[in-house]
């Protein structure tokens, strides 16, 4: 009989009702009996995901936020056991760019214990702190330095935790006002050295963000590259074109084939820029804030950031794949 694996956020999720539905599932398709490993503090999912490998399971559910998740696949990237997800929190980025249903237990159940494999690309990251240390994580999402992460860096977590998304509106206001930028030199697949100032760097293996924003509209999670947006928007004017760029061409006209006739007529727009590679490293003049998938992971004074194609296999409902 297969086995399954699921690890939890005791503190995302209701155990309870979870337990129960597990049970449903598991004995509907005849897998023998769950084994629950749940996060903690100190460990938020890389021991729990080690000990599920040790004992040879057959798929790893992440129950719980963003940062559950990107634990969970860091630990299961390049092994081949799949990653299924049970989405909880206020992103779930990689469920909503796989398209899969959220708010539904036994939907995602019935894809954990019955669904189809999919492999995607991971980006793996290379962090140099300040004080020269390097340290590699793996992310699903998107990897930022700048506004986003300034932005979580500010967030309330109590607030959070209360009002969901509504918590980094407050934090947005707060970094707006902020008029430092990043400096940096960046060099894409080995190519030239570019030196830039903006106020934002995204690296994305997926292009949609919560509320339906489509940030990176030529990203794919399966296509060995990651797309890379720069930010640098010049007063007000700047700001302008990118909600013109992000909110109304990629969120509206990209939808329709007039709309993207019409898009073929604009210009590209100075604040806001496109890159796409497979390989990409920065330098910055001063360490700055990172983040992973929504998570901090401290200050960076260089980051080198590579894709590693179709290393995670995820699953998606029957047919999807």
């Amino acid at each position: 009989m297969k086995t399954a694996a699921i690890v939890v956020n005791p503190i995302k999720v209701d155990l309870s009702a979870i337990k129960e539905a597990v049970a449903a599932a598991e004995a509907e398709h005849g897998w023998a009996e769950t084994l629950w490993l749940e996060t903690t503090e100190d460990d938020p999912g890389t021991g729990q995901t080690k000990q599920a490998l040790e004992r040879g399971v057959d798929v790893v559910i992440a129950a719980g936020g963003d940062g559950t998740v990107r634990t969970v696949a860091e630990e299961l990237r390049g092994t081949g056991t799949p990653l299924a997800l049970l989405p909880s929190g206020t992103g779930n980025l990689l469920a909503r760019n796989l398209n899969l249903t959220l708010d539904d237990v036994e939907n995602a159940l019935q894809t954990a214990f019955g669904g189809e494999d999919r492999p995607i690309d991971v980006g793996v990251a290379d962090i140099r702190d300040a004080d020269g240390s390097v340290s590699r994580r793996a992310y699903l999402v998107m990897a930022g330095l700048g506004i986003d992460a300034k932005m979580l860096a500010a967030t309330d977590d109590d607030l959070k935790a209360k009002a969901g998304w509504l918590a980094y509106v407050k934090a947005i206001g707060t970094v707006l006002r902020d008029k430092n930028q990043l400096r940096l030199r960046y060099q894409l697949d080995g190519g030239r050295v570019h030196s830039v100032r903006a106020h934002t760097v995204m690296i994305g293996n997926c292009g949609s963000l919560p509320a339906n924003i489509l940030l990176l509209p030529d990203a794919a999670v399966d296509d060995g590259e990651f797309d890379i947006v720069v930010l640098r928007p010049e007063g007000f004017i700047g700001w302008v074109q990118i909600v013109w760029k992000v909110f109304w061409e990629n969120g509206v006209l990209r939808r329709t084939s007039a709309g993207r006739r019409l898009m073929g007529l604009s210009r590209e727009v100075r604040a806001l820029n496109y890159l796409k590679g497979s390989e990409f490293v920065l330098r910055l003049s001063s360490p700055e804030d990172v983040e992973l998938d929504g998570d901090l992971f401290g200050k960076a004074s260089a980051i080198k950031t590579w894709i590693d194609p179709r290393s995670l296999v995820v699953k998606v409902p029957e047919g999807a794949a």
